[in-house]
């Protein structure tokens, strides 16, 4: 952790008096062990961006409104959350991401916010086929040129929903650039859990974009204590295998 930036935790309050046990093993391991073992610098809003992408994608409710709060008061900006939120829609369904929405919009107007937040759509969109496929080669390279009319043509439209719902609906807005949705795209991915095939795939474009080996790891690292063990190593092993096969 960046010895720089003094790090924020939930305070678990609702297992204080039921699980002061837990409670305690749990804060010296997370709050204690990982931010003074981790060999990475890793600086609190990526750390908070990454945990509150993984608590949506394991679907970690209750301790998301815990952390929410804290990662705003640590450089997190709500338009972040919301973009953050949004995106999400593209790889685990509004089904998984709804309720997620709604309550943070209860915190932000607890907080004073008025919503809804200034618009983020990028107004120079020409189509949302070029817009999307832009995004698509600035972010996984040219060979993704064309992509909304390859394959069958009975999954084709995939193929182009891909380009202007995914890439240009969510990836084209203002708020996050490309290197942070990729690596929030990544949080998603392995946190859900059996998606390694697109989890691989992210994990290239991160690396391309910058986002190297050590910061992934270093994510994945401050993420254990909520996302736990198997699904991390999992992570794990699709860094090292791409990472590999790159060098």
């Amino acid at each position: 952790m960046d010895s720089d930036n003094e790090i924020s935790f939930p305070d678990l309050m609702g297992l204080s008096e039921t699980d002061p046990e837990f409670v305690t093993l749990f804060k010296q391991f997370a709050f204690q062990e990982v931010p003074r073992d981790l060999p990475f610098s890793l600086d609190k809003r990526r750390y908070y961006l990454a945990i509150l992408a993984v608590l949506v994608g394991s679907q970690g409710f209750e301790l998301y409104k815990e952390v929410l709060p804290i990662a705003l008061n640590n450089g997190v900006k709500a338009v972040e959350v919301k973009e953050l939120l949004y995106q999400a829609v593209a790889y685990l369904g509004l089904s998984r991401v709804y309720s997620f929405i709604t309550m943070t919009n209860t915190i932000f107007t607890n907080q004073g916010m008025s919503l809804p937040l200034a618009s983020q759509k990028n107004p120079k969109n020409q189509t949302r086929l070029e817009a999307g496929e832009a995004a698509q080669i600035a972010i996984f390279g040219n060979q993704m040129k064309d992509f909304a009319t390859k394959g069958e043509p009975d999954v084709r439209h995939i193929n182009k929903w891909l380009v202007d719902n995914c890439f240009c609906d969510y990836y084209t807005r203002f708020g996050l650039d490309y290197t942070e949705r990729e690596l929030l795209t990544f949080c998603y991915l392995y946190s859900q859990g059996g998606c390694e095939p697109q989890l691989k795939g992210h994990i290239a474009a991160n690396l391309r974009l910058g986002n190297d080996k050590t910061l992934l790891i270093a994510v994945i690292s401050v993420c254990i204590p909520y996302i736990g063990y198997p699904r991390t190593l999992n992570a794990l092993s699709c860094i090292n295998e791409v990472a590999n096969a790159q060098q």
